[in-house]
């Protein structure tokens, strides 16, 4: 499971009833600007929990998961925003899937949403591998750099006078 949202049971006994936070408290708790939260909002990235009399976002608990969610596809895992839309809204299909599908007896239409959660699933597998062909790429290239500078050391060690490259400037 990429996120969810935490649902609270208010029949229960031990329920503790989280303190709601403004945006400059979730800010400063996630490491994230309050423009950048609310531009993830604009994008659909994160629905604030309320809005308070004075019209002011309001966030959760969950809120505040999501957001370190969101932050740490973007930052760990170079995820585009438009990638983190698509896995976002893509868990959140799987979760309607699986209540449609415990709903219904129809042979056909829990074909139909079991069609559906192998296409989304396979879309994410194909992110994932797209991302990580990108990676690899990036350490080879990496590796080529590493290999042309370790040319360079072994040429210095044997006493061979290199040539200057072109981009390099001439003494």
């Amino acid at each position: 499971m990429w996120y969810s949202r935490g649902v609270s049971h208010l029949d229960s006994p031990t329920t503790t009833v989280a303190p709601l936070l403004r945006i400059q408290e979730v800010s400063a708790d996630v490491g994230l600007t309050t423009r950048t939260i609310r531009y993830y909002e604009e994008l659909g990235l994160l629905k604030p929990a309320a809005r308070s009399e004075g019209s002011y976002r309001l966030f959760d608990a969950d809120d505040l998961e999501r957001l370190r969610f969101i932050k740490g596809l973007r930052d760990d895992a170079g995820f585009s925003l438009a990638e983190i839309g698509q896995l976002l809204e893509d868990d959140l299909a799987r979760v309607r899937n699986r209540t449609r599908f415990r709903s219904t007896t129809d042979r056909a239409e829990r074909r139909a949403i079991l069609d559906d959660a192998l296409g989304r699933v396979d879309r994410q597998v194909a992110t994932l591998h797209t991302k990580i062909d990108r990676l690899e790429a990036m350490i080879a290239e990496a590796h080529a750099r590493r290999a042309h500078l370790e040319n360079h050391l072994a040429e210095i060690d044997a006493g061979a006078e290199s040539a200057p490259h072109a981009h390099e400037p001439r003494r």
